[in-house]
C-alpha cells in the first residue's frame, strides 16, 4: 500500500503542471506465449493477457498496465503497474524521467514484500531517419523480495525498415544487494531482439529473449509471439 501511495502521489504531481495542456488518452491490450521481464518469465512460461491506458498532457505523462502472472507462490496472479514522468530534450538527445510502481494485489507477504518502485531516466538519439540508439537506467531503494538496492541498465536500439516492419533489441544487467537471489547468482544479463510487422490494425511481435543464469526454466532462452492491438 505503500508503494502505491507513492506512486499515485508521483502521477498526480506529475499531471497537475499540464492540466492546461490537450490531455490524450490512449490504451492497449495484448496476448503474448509468455510473459518476460527483464529476460525472466513471468507467468511460468505461460501465455500471458495484457493490457493499460495512457494520459499525456504536454510533456508529462501517466499510466497503468497489467498482466497475469504465476509465480508459483505467494498468492500473486496479477501485477499492476504505475508510472509517471517527463520527458524533455537537450540538443539531439531525448530525456525521459520517471517513477514506476510493480504491484501485486493479493500477494501474501509472510516471506517478503513483492511490491516495489524504481525511478528511471531513459536517454535516446535518432542517429539517422531509420536508427534510433537508446539507454535506460533504473534504481529501487528496496527490490522485489526486500533483496535491496536494484540496478538495472540497459543499451537498447530500434531500426525502422519500412512503415510497417521494424527491428530492436536490447541488452541489460540487474543487480541487487541480495547475494544470489537470482537463482544463485548476484547479478545477471539479459537480452532480446526480434522484430515488430503492423498490419489490420494490430502489431504483431516476434521475439528472442534470454539471460545468462543457466539451467533455471524461468531464466532460459526463448521465443515470444505477442499481438497487440491500441485502443
Amino acid at each position: 500500500m505503500r508503494n502505491l501511495l507513492i506512486c499515485g502521489a508521483f502521477v498526480a504531481a506529475a499531471a497537475a503542471p499540464a492540466l492546461a495542456q490537450e490531455v490524450v488518452v490512449t490504451g492497449n491490450i495484448a496476448l503474448a506465449t509468455d510473459y518476460t521481464f527483464r529476460g525472466v518469465s513471468q507467468t511460468d512460461e505461460s501465455p500471458a493477457v495484457q493490457g493499460g491506458f495512457d494520459l499525456t498532457a504536454g510533456s508529462f505523462y501517466a499510466g497503468t498496465w497489467a498482466s497475469n502472472i504465476n509465480f508459483g507462490t505467494g498468492g500473486a496472479n496479477l501485477e499492476l503497474d504505475v508510472y509517471g514522468g517527463y520527458k524533455t530534450a537537450v540538443g539531439p538527445v531525448n530525456l525521459d524521467f520517471g517513477v514506476i510502481g510493480y504491484l501485486y494485489p493479493g500477494a501474501s507477504d509472510d516471506s517478503a514484500e513483492l511490491d516495489y518502485w524504481e525511478g528511471y531516466v531513459k536517454p535516446s538519439i535518432a542517429l539517422s531517419d531509420q536508427f534510433t540508439l537508446g539507454g535506460a537506467i533504473y534504481y529501487s531503494p528496496e527490490f522485489t523480495g526486500e533483496s535491496g538496492d536494484g540496478w538495472y541498465y540497459e543499451i537498447n536500439g530500434a531500426f525502422v525498415v519500412n512503415p510497417s516492419f521494424s527491428l530492436s533489441g536490447a541488452v541489460g544487467m540487474q543487480t541487487v544487494d541480495t547475494s544470489g537471489f537470482f537463482a544463485g547468482e548476484d547479478d545477471y544479463t539479459t537480452y532480446n531482439f526480434g522484430g515488430t510487422y503492423s498490419a489490420l490494425g494490430l502489431g504483431f511481435d516476434l521475439r528472442y529473449v534470454g539471460t545468462d543464469v543457466d539451467n533455471v526454466g524461468i531464466y532460459d532462452d526463448r521465443v515470444v509471439f505477442s499481438v497487440k492491438k491500441a485502443l
